[in-house]
């Protein structure tokens, strides 16, 4: 079974940037689609973005040209790129993995404990 571990969260003031990462381990052959959900206490967890093992983007409209989101297959490991933060993107964010081939067999959907990202001055 995969796992997914996020690092990177923490607080900051509006305005500022924080990179997030999160590996996919296991004996991995394949992962095809990953990507960033976050979740605030009381409200439906969210898609951030995605990335599939090809490169296809996609954002929430709340963080198109602020936050990139990139992945590297070699090491199953994707990364958020969040810039010009605001008090409003503060939530727990969780890693999703989608389409995970490894040597237990499949896993169609993992998802990561969360790390929080807290946004305030």
């Amino acid at each position: 079974q995969v796992q997914l571990v996020e690092s990177g969260g923490g607080l900051v003031q509006p305005g500022e940037s924080l990179r997030l990462s999160c590996a996919a381990s296991g004996s991995i052959g394949s992962i095809n689609t990953m990507g960033w959900f976050r979740q605030v206490p009381g409200k439906q967890r969210e898609l951030v973005a995605t990335i599939t093992s090809r490169g296809r983007i996609n954002y929430a409209d709340s963080v198109k040209s602020r936050f990139t989101i990139s992945r590297d297959n070699a090491k199953n490991t994707v990364y958020l790129q969040m810039n010009s933060l605001k008090p409003e993107d503060t939530a727990v964010y969780y890693c999703n993995a989608e389409g995970v081939v490894h040597s237990g067999g499949y896993d169609s959907q993992s998802w990561g404990q969360g790390t929080q990202v807290t946004v305030s001055s």
